[in-house]
């Protein structure tokens, strides 16, 4: 059976060591000129869409729309950004998933893509400095895309229909995250899911979410990929 495999980044195939935040207050300031109250927004589980509403509520002078129309801009300065400042930090791969992801990518019956918050811009720089090799990431929906997360999973689906001439059925595909955010996208296309605590959520708090599979990291390859490939059956 093929299979579609969409990661989230941030928190589940790598650690980001902060750059991230530091990167979006650097952007704000350029695009925005304010950080807002970017400060004690929880980024975790969001779109970076939904980061720059919320950092942004209350400034009279940005409008929803106003965010809308400079969404490119944005984009593209948060990645200049972070790609400047990115060797400041101890970004690194999660336990197990370059060797999770590089063994999906070397088999012919799976796409494996992402569904990440993301913007799209940012997202080969981060790949790149964790080890990742962007290519093997053939289709993706990203945070510059939708200002909330269950937006984005029918937009990956959409475009690995495209790329792979498959129909695939909500049971071949598979959403990994580390958050209940995560989980709960999944529903807008029907997709199974698997959440790791690698991120800022427990194993007993990613379960109370009823994701499929629920493990602590990546670490253990193989009960991974049978969770991914075969719903958990090692044989």
């Amino acid at each position: 059976m093929q299979r579609l495999v969409l990661f989230d980044i941030d928190g589940t195939l790598l650690y980001t060591g902060g750059c991230g935040r530091a990167a979006t207050r650097l952007a704000l300031m350029d695009v925005f000129g304010t950080v807002g109250k970017v400060d004690k927004v929880n980024f975790a589980g969001k779109t970076d869409w939904q980061i720059i509403l919320e950092a942004l509520e209350g400034e009279e002078a940005i409008s929803r729309e106003q965010v809308a129309a400079l969404i490119k801009l944005y984009d593209e300065t948060v990645a200049q950004r972070l790609g400047s400042i990115i060797h400041q930090f101890p970004i690194r791969a999660c336990e197990g998933a370059v060797e999770v992801v590089n063994t999906l990518a070397q088999n012919p019956d799976v796409v494996v893509g992402l569904v990440t918050g993301n913007m799209a811009s940012l997202v080969p720089v981060k790949l790149r400095a964790a080890g990742f090799d962007p290519a093997d990431f053939k289709v993706g929906a990203f945070g510059s895309e939708g200002w909330e997360r269950p937006m984005l999973p029918p937009l990956a689906l959409e475009r690995a229909k495209a790329y792979a001439g498959v129909d695939f059925a909500p049971d071949q595909v598979v959403i990994i995250g580390d958050t209940p955010g995560d989980v709960a996208c999944a529903a807008s296309i029907q997709a199974r899911t698997i959440a790791v605590a690698t991120g800022p959520y427990t194993v007993e708090q990613l379960t109370a979410c009823q994701p499929d599979h629920v493990f602590p990291s990546m670490a253990d390859q193989g009960q991974v990929l049978a969770a991914i490939l075969r719903n958990g059956h090692l044989d």
